[in-house]
């Protein structure tokens, strides 16, 4: 049975090999995805060759063995959301996380019933795995009352683990832990969850891998490093994490590799995201700060895992699909990467949490032996919710109308057709703005940003002026989103808002019967609906 794995990766020019007729698709591959996590467009050293300092030769050269995407979407400007897109081909603002991020210790936000890109692949004769950080929620049955042992307050870190907490924390953590990975779809699970919330400790399948009996120290709880204090386990370390998960991906595939059964790995890193436990070998390498010192230890994860592909001797039947969950985050020091010449988002505006471009667009990458041109290149607009339908497309699935709502193929596409494959894509900040993509034109519907983090640029100042409530960008003009022309062109914006609209009401974005969002949906968030200002350019 032949494999291929789908990994998330930049392209660069390479000469070509022998590829398949265009409608030859190879039996089963298997598929490897890789999601880095607050990774921004431009610290891909390809994707942005003039204005990146950051080497990053592992990914740069999955892009050159592959098709690189230089229109591809995460859903959100944060992380959650953009998981659960991309595990089951619906966008996340149907469901009840209209803003913002699942919780500490929150509760699973995809659904038991709702069909994900492991459960359909598992159905389909594939091993699934998930190594790395969930964030999706678990049903950890902490009891009524007990809460504040758990999630203990931003800041309160002077407060020592006492019996009542170890009793609690005991209680909860020998028990399994419902509502994870490994009921959604997933045949096993190793991870973090979350690697800056607590629990400070690993979690394998449905059981955290030991009991944590203190609370993490007060020193690992600043300068980027951890968010909030909680239970740990004694001597919890943050540095272990990430090559913990890259042996971890390693082993799972000369295990898999071993057998006839194609697998499906879904390895979402926990970084570049903070903590930013960067390990000695890579602490200052990268002559510009903590976080860019981290992109380059994640980009030597990346190496090897594809290392261990070509070792398994699974390379040439493996789909990888490379990319990132949201953009660069702002406060890990992008000010000083900026002053000494890198930026993080590439050409586009805004970071981690906007509506503007730097928010979401991120690297996406797919290396396909025999199927994707190497050193190939896509500027059609794409988005991680298309994983599910190109996934189908693979093993022949028909997805029921109930499933994978928002998705369409990449395949035409990674065949080496230039044609859209979506009417729309729509877009969301961490503050759950709007903003729909049709084209050269993108509608965000919110002044600003619409992410909520302290903003480095002038937009704080522009905000304090007064912005028009709607923004309106020709993308292939203005790419930067400098210029709002939503006073020149109304009729664009009408047709926009109405588009946006039926896209809500109809359930899905894909043709199919209508479908119901599990809670009602504002696009507009309480802004008033219309432009009541001419237009404006922010420099």
């Amino acid at each position: 049975m032949t494999r291929f794995v789908l990994t998330s990766v930049i392209v660069l020019a390479v000469p070509p090999t022998n590829l398949r007729a265009a409608d030859e698709t190879p039996g089963k591959p298997n598929i490897l995805v890789i999601l880095a996590d607050d990774l921004g467009y431009g610290d891909v050293r390809c994707y942005n060759p003039q204005r990146g300092k950051i080497p990053t030769p592992n990914v740069d050269r999955l892009v050159s063995e592959g098709m690189r995407f230089t229109d591809g979407h995460s859903s959100s400007g944060v992380c959650s959301p953009s998981r659960y897109t991309l595990l089951t081909g619906r966008y996340h603002w149907r469901t009840r996380l209209q803003a913002g991020i699942v919780g500490v210790f929150g509760e699973p936000l995809i659904a038991p019933d709702r069909v994900t890109v492991a459960g359909l692949l598992k159905r389909h004769g594939y091993h699934t795995a998930c190594i790395g950080k969930w964030h999706l929620g678990w049903a950890w049955s902490i009891p009524s009352g007990k809460g504040a042992f758990f999630r203990l307050r931003r800041g309160q870190t002077g407060t020592a683990a006492t019996d009542q907490h170890r009793a609690a924390w005991r209680k909860v953590f020998s028990r399994s832990i419902r509502g994870g990975p490994t009921t959604r779809g997933f045949g096993e699970y190793f991870g973090t969850d979350v690697p800056n919330w607590p629990p400070y400790c690993f979690i394998e399948n449905d059981r955290t891998v030991g009991i944590p009996s203190e609370l993490l120290p007060a020193a690992l709880l600043k300068n980027n490093q951890a968010s909030l204090p909680g239970p740990a386990l004694p001597g919890w370390k943050l540095e272990p994490i990430l090559p913990a998960l890259a042996d971890r991906a390693g082993e799972y595939i000369k295990r898999r590799a071993a057998t006839k059964e194609p697998f499906f790995l879904y390895l979402p890193l926990t970084s570049p995201h903070t903590p930013l436990a960067v390990n000695k070998p890579w602490r200052g390498k990268s002559g510009l700060n903590a976080y860019a010192d981290f992109v380059m230890e994640t980009d030597d994860a990346v190496g090897r895992v594809l290392d261990a592909l070509d070792k398994a001797g699974v390379r040439d039947n493996t789909l990888i699909v490379f990319t990132s969950d949201n953009g660069c985050a702002p406060y890990i020091g992008v000010r000083e990467l900026e002053a000494k010449g890198h930026f993080p988002s590439g050409p586009f505006r805004g970071y981690k949490a906007d509506a503007w471009e730097g928010g979401h667009r991120v690297p996406f990458v797919v290396r396909w032996p025999g199927v994707v041109k190497p050193g190939s290149r896509c500027g059609q607009t794409v988005c991680q919710v298309d994983l599910m339908a190109t996934v189908a497309e693979i093993v022949s699935a028909k997805l029921p109308d109930n499933a994978g709502e928002d998705s369409a193929s990449l395949m035409p596409l990674l065949r080496g057709q230039d044609r859209p494959i979506h009417e729309a894509v729509v877009h969301h900040s961490a503050s759950g703005r709007f903003a729909i993509r049709a084209g050269k034109w993108k509608l965000q519907l919110c002044p600003g940003s619409g992410g909520g983090f302290v903003r480095h640029d002038r937009d704080a100042e522009a905000l304090k002026r007064g912005l028009p409530p709607i923004q309106l960008y020709d993308l292939e003009a203005d790419p930067g989103e400098r210029t709002n022309l939503q006073a020149e062109r109304p009729e664009v914006v009408q047709r926009l808002t109405r588009l946006l609209e039926k896209l809500v009401a109809d359930g899905r974005s894909t043709p199919g019967q209508r479908q119901k969002n599990d809670v009602p949906i504002n696009i507009w968030k309480g802004q008033q609906r219309g432009p009541k200002r001419a237009s404006t350019r922010v420099r």
